[in-house]
């Protein structure tokens, strides 16, 4: 837990960028009536039944230090997407960094093995030299401020019915080009400090 609170204290440097990185299921929802468009003095209507359309997954990249983030939406989330990711995030988010600084949960496709399952290993190992990971403790995924992100998300962009995969990448990004223009950004408050007060039940009783 404090790897991660030091990392959210230091400040901001391009050339070791410390990335939030987490993803979350989509369900895709079509109507099955034509919707009933707004009129003066009265908000649009939707029936109440719809079509489901099946899941995708949405992976989210949040850079909180310089008010940037990227979402990517996938059929699915494997060891081999989460793979993919991490080169575009080396090779077309960050190409000139050092060390990109990862802060993730403990989810079993979040790892190293992970790349080596998607590439030949010479390619695993060079996208793996450019990251770190720093994992939250488990049941403590809350510590990583790209949570705070997707639920903003998912109020401002992915609280209503969307029939499938084009029409989210459409209006994610569309959500994501306002978001980064803005440099919006979670405003984070708790410390090593505060974790050791509020938090004592997570570390060793020396007392006896």
């Amino acid at each position: 837990m404090e790897d991660v609170l030091e990392l959210y204290a230091e400040p901001c440097q391009g050339w070791q960028p410390v990335i939030c990185f987490d993803e979350r299921p989509c369900v895709l929802h079509g109507e099955t009536r034509p919707a009933t468009s707004a009129q003066p003095g009265q908000v649009a209507r939707y029936d109440y039944e719809y079509q489901r359309n099946g899941t995708c997954n949405l992976f989210m990249m949040f850079q909180p230090g310089a008010g940037w983030r990227h979402a990517k939406v996938t059929q699915q989330r494997t060891k081999t997407d989460f793979a993919e990711v991490m080169r575009e995030l080396v090779d077309v988010h960050f190409p000139h960094a050092e060390k990109i600084r990862l802060v993730m949960d403990n989810l079993n496709t979040h790892t190293p093995a992970s790349l080596y399952a998607a590439f030949p290993p010479a390619e695993a190992r060079r996208i793996l030299n450019k990251l770190e990971f720093h994992y939250t403790p488990k049941h403590a995924s809350w510590l990583n401020m790209v949570e705070i992100e997707l639920s903003v998300l998912v109020h401002q962009c992915l609280k209503r019915r969307i029939p499938d995969m084009d029409t989210l990448k459409r209006e994610v990004a569309a959500w994501q080009a306002t978001r980064n223009a803005q440099q919006a950004t979670v405003r984070w408050q708790f410390g090593i400090a505060q974790a050791r007060t509020k938090l004592t039940r997570l570390y060793p009783d020396l007392s006896s």
